[in-house]
């Protein structure tokens, strides 16, 4: 029987993995049906995460990370996991062969992915105009004008600190009225560089070579068509968290999760089932920057720990 396991091979992962072993571990074992490495490594460029002066590609600057947690005897187990059950005082793990594996404790970072649009030009320029985290890219786009494609509260407050960096911020949603709550939009309304065009849905993302140019648009109410030059384009219409591993057989969910699919877990990274905890992404309120997924699965790790010495 393991430890500990951990699924998921993003930053809460890896993290998780290098606090664990070097912490005193010694059966931890990762379960990432590829490689490690997780969202971050089809971004472009890497160049918020403190004390990494260096722009690096998101794969450049995950390459290492793996280095480092294999070092200290994280193995890494390239399978999926289907399902993770609980079995009396333990986990079992079942992988997409039927196979089944055991372990005291576990550690879920499974992460999630940002919904795409799929409008017409969005795959070939994704990372080269077209981004889901203001937070992110936005300081790429300094003095220059953008678009927030989204009507909900994610997307009025993405626009309204994108305002604060680019000379231009037109937000456009294919409803006038907007999900976001009423003192965001209001707040939003009052940024002089913030346009909102509303009914209004994209018809194609354009670009060259050197990446977004501008936007095709149309009118939903009496279909005029509208094209504006823009820089980039944030799509911010919803996350997917990749739930998939804590749902059971009969419909029921491993642990506690709030309305978005999204676990509950306290500062520890602890769920309500003593033994699981759950980093990164597909936790209740994640930042969803790659610091702070290190952070919860240092979190994580430190709390497994903590578990496994005191039920020997």
């Amino acid at each position: 029987m393991l430890e500990l396991a951990i699924i998921g091979g993003g930053p809460a992962g890896l993290s998780a993995g290098l606090y664990a072993t070097r912490g005193g571990l010694k059966e931890v074992v990762m379960f990432e049906k590829g490689m490690p490495g997780g969202q971050i490594t089809s971004s472009s460029e890497m160049e918020n995460y403190p004390g990494v002066a260096e722009v690096k590609s998101g794969f450049d600057f995950m390459m290492p990370w793996q280095e480092q947690c294999f070092r200290f005897g994280l193995k890494h187990e390239m399978a999926e996991v289907v399902r993770v059950k609980r079995k009396d005082n333990h986990f079992v793990i079942v992988l997409s062969n039927q196979q089944e594996v055991e372990s005291k404790a576990v550690i879920i970072a499974t992460g999630g992915s940002p919904k795409r649009s799929n409008v017409k030009g969005e795959d070939v320029y994704w990372g080269k105009g077209v981004s889901s985290c203001a937070t992110c890219d936005g300081f790429f786009y300094k003095n220059k004008e953008v678009a927030v494609l989204g009507g909900g509260d994610t997307a009025v407050e993405e626009s309204i600190y994108l305002a604060k960096i680019c000379s231009k911020v037109t937000l456009i949603h294919r409803r006038n009225a907007f999900r976001a709550s009423p003192v965001t939009l209001e707040r939003a309304k009052k940024e002089e560089k913030i346009e909102f065009l509303t009914p209004y849905g994209i018809e194609e993302i354009c670009g060259d070579a050197s990446g977004v140019t501008g936007l095709k648009l149309k009118n939903l109410e009496n279909e005029s068509l509208k094209e504006i030059k823009v820089d980039g384009i944030f799509v911010l219409i919803g996350f997917n968290v990749n739930n998939s591993v804590l749902i059971q057989e009969d419909g029921s969910t491993l642990c506690a999760m709030n309305e978005y699919g999204q676990a509950i877990v306290n500062l520890k990274m602890e769920t309500n089932i003593p033994g699981l905890f759950v980093a990164g992404d597909l936790r209740m309120d994640a930042p969803k920057q790659v610091v702070c997924a290190a952070a919860d699965g240092a979190t994580a790790a430190l709390s497994a720990i903590d578990f496994i010495e005191h039920h020997k």
